[in-house]
């Protein structure tokens, strides 16, 4: 792990009030060590960790990147009811899920229009909107 990642990391978890654990380090240096947005799965986040000198289990994957979201750091994208995806951008914006590959990118947010939704049932409101674009190479 670099320097700068290192950083990034460590800024990533302090913006959250997130001790950082050896663990945490290690994978929100994988997740934004670069400056770049992810969209990762528990298991590919997990074999990328693997593929390097790291050592972190599974479990440990899959509670840090719940722990992540519940601190606001990425939120959780449902592609279907077994597939999830963690998105370190947190803010509203579409995605892309190409289903020949498995993978999910972001989609342009300011060519999305929604003109209307439906009204939320009585006693309770719409919490959010999430968008994913099914894709299939042609």
């Amino acid at each position: 792990m670099t320097p700068e990642a290192h950083k990034r990391a460590t800024d990533w978890l302090a913006s959250a009030d997130l001790r950082p654990t050896r663990q945490r380090v290690t994978l929100a240096a994988f997740l934004v060590g670069d400056g770049l947005n992810r969209h990762v799965t528990a298991e590919s986040l997990h074999a990328s960790v693997k593929d390097s000198d790291a050592r972190v289990s599974l479990a440990t994957v899959y509670n840090t990147l719940r722990a992540f979201c519940d601190a606001g750091l990425m939120q959780e994208v449902t592609v279907d009811g077994a597939r999830c995806y963690f998105d370190t951008n947190t803010h509203d914006h579409p995605h892309f899920y190409w289903e020949d590959e498995g993978r999910l990118t972001d989609a342009p947010a300011e060519e999305l229009e929604i003109l209307r939704l439906p009204e939320a049932p009585e006693g309770a409101e719409i919490a959010s909107v999430d968008v994913v674009i099914r894709l299939r190479k042609t």
